[in-house]
């Protein structure tokens, strides 16, 4: 991933000033010229050296830089810095965000393309049929969608009520002589469970295309959490403790006369490391996210894949169907014994014509390869950036940057041109208690980080649930929390979608996991409960964010 970092320390650039030795005043020729091209005016600004009693950040010996210039410095390092930090940040979400839409438009267009083949077969195949009927069919497509986008239906009770609705359907067609009321067709959709019309279609399309929605939703949200994570961490602002640090580091070498002279690669590492103290802790979490992300892919592939199963919808229904009908004269004589012969009162008609129209299903359509590149092409930039926090510190002191090994007795120590002693700090707000460049008081945390290190918990909980072929928002029984349900999107990628259960696109808490409004649980018929871990994980983010945001 390219940073693009080796700008940070532009200054150094600027040609090679000895330290004053002689006592005599110096020129401040390079100084005015530096401080101008970054856009500074001269006014005040010192001809020659002058004493440096009056700095606070920068060591106060002879000194070409004036309080306001310091002050000035202070803060073009500060936004210089936050500056290529974001930078950084958005070349990482360009990525996330670019797989996103990939992975979203193939599953959508699976999707779509298995609607309209059906669209365009079902017509040929089973005549007035399906046409009299097509609104169920559309209907079944319409929920499929707003599952896949988010919204927190149960995706099985959608699939079963799919079924009951489109048995009634075909049992009246084949049976138009007879008037049948809402008891009985109850009656006849309970022979189903013994009769099996459908065969086995029914079961196994259940089975695989919830584990196929399933893989697929939470993998497209892990996406877009990940995105928006990284955009919001990359934009917070750095402390003021942060600031004198990079200021020390980036220049007052200036005003020492000493401005082409880099910093030493272990003082620039304590700065970075400091600074960077809050997003290191993003690690633990994120490298999780991304492994969940890794093992769900995996799901991707194979004869069950989520590109066969998605993609051969129509088909499995259209073999249904088949079926049902093939068999329709041993069905209904057993829905008659079960449930008693029906009042005589519609039209009689042959079923020669619809026999004849109904001819061969359609055949399946072979899968492309699509989404084994895209599946491909994601995981190897997944595995690249899993590291991404805690290796930030040391993509911005680059060679190019910091002195070379060579010359670490020759390099810029935050004092003068010599070695740098201290110890380098690890990684994270806890490694920092001894840092001697970045002054950190560990106990206070940066909360907004702490919100996003939150929803990493949250969306590599979803992710696990998904690749067990589990969906964490219907298995939660308490009346407390809920999983989000809503679907993972990325700025302008959101869906414009009403539904109650979503979060508008604010700085506020990501919308992927919390609910705002909806505080009580929509329940499913899942059979397996949440772990106890998962509940008290999911019931602390709702305290932290609620409070966090004063939500009522």
């Amino acid at each position: 991933m390219d940073l693009r970092l080796s700008f940070f320390f532009c200054f150094l650039a600027t040609p090679i000033v000895g330290e004053n030795t002689s006592g005599k005043a110096r020129s401040c020729s390079d100084v005015r010229q530096f401080y101008s091209g970054k856009g500074f005016h001269l006014v005040g600004v010192p001809q020659t050296e002058i004493s440096g009693e009056h700095l606070r950040i920068c060591p106060q010996g002879y000194t070409c830089c004036t309080s306001e210039m310091e002050e000035s410095l202070s803060t073009l390092s500060r936004r210089e810095f936050e500056g290529l930090v974001k930078e950084a940040g958005h070349s990482l979400q360009l990525s996330l965000t670019t797989q996103y839409k990939s992975f979203d438009g193939y599953f959508l267009d699976l999707l779509n393309q298995s609607e309209r083949s059906l669209q365009d077969s079902f017509p040929a195949v089973y005549g007035e049929l399906y046409t009299q009927n097509a609104r169920l069919f559309k209907d079944l497509y319409a929920e499929l969608r707003r599952y896949y986008r988010g919204s927190n239906i149960n995706l099985e009770e959608v699939l079963n009520e799919f079924w009951v609705r489109l048995l009634e359907r075909l049992f009246k067609a084949q049976n138009p002589q007879y008037v049948f009321g809402d008891e009985y067709l109850e009656c006849a959709v309970k022979q189903t469970e013994t009769l099996r019309p459908f065969g086995d279609v029914p079961r196994e399309l259940k089975l695989k295309a919830t584990r196929a929605f399933i893989a697929a939703r939470s993998f497209v949200q892990g996406l877009g959490v990940s995105s928006e994570v990284v955009r919001k961490v990359s934009q917070v602002p750095l402390s003021p403790e942060c600031t004198r640090a990079l200021m020390k580091l980036m220049y007052c070498p200036h005003c020492r006369g000493m401005p082409s002279v880099k910093p030493c690669i272990n003082y620039c590492r304590n700065v970075m490391k400091g600074c960077l103290a809050n997003q290191a802790d993003l690690d633990t979490e994120w490298r999780n996210l991304i492994e969940s992300m890794l093992q769900v892919a995996d799901r991707f592939n194979g004869p069950s894949s989520v590109e066969v199963v998605i993609g051969s919808i129509h088909t499995r229904i259209s073999e249904a169907m088949v079926n049902m009908l093939d068999n329709s004269a041993h069905f209904t004589s057993k829905v008659f014994q079960a449930c008693g012969t029906p009042r005589v009162g519609g039209t009689q008609v042959s079923g020669s014509e619809d026999k004849k129209k109904r001819g061969k299903s359609p055949v399946d359509e072979k899968a492309g390869l699509g989404l084994e590149k895209l599946v491909s092409d994601v995981t190897g930039k997944l595995r690249e950036m899993q590291q991404y926090w805690v290796q930030l510190p040391n993509a911005l002191c680059t060679d190019k940057v910091s002195a070379a090994p060579a010359s670490e007795d020759k390099c810029w120590n935050g004092m003068s041109r010599a070695s740098y002693l201290p110890e380098v700090m690890g990684d994270g707000l806890a490694s920092q208690i001894n840092n001697p460049e970045v002054e950190i008081d560990i106990t206070k945390p940066d909360m907004t980080i702490r919100q996003q290190i939150m929803q990493l918990k949250i969306m590599t909980n979803r992710l696990r649930n998904a690749f067990n072929g589990n969906d964490v928002d219907f298995q939660d029984t308490s009346d407390d929390v809920s999983g989000s349900g809503s679907g993972a999107c990325v700025e302008e990628l959101c869906p414009r979608s009403t539904d109650r259960n979503t979060i508008p696109n604010t700085d506020q808490p990501i919308q992927y996991a919390i609910p705002a409004e909806n505080k009580k649980v929509v329940k499913g018929t899942a059979s397996q409960a949440l772990p106890h871990s998962t509940l008290l994980l999911l019931s602390l983010a709702v305290v932290l964010f609620r409070r966090e945001v004063n939500w009522p």
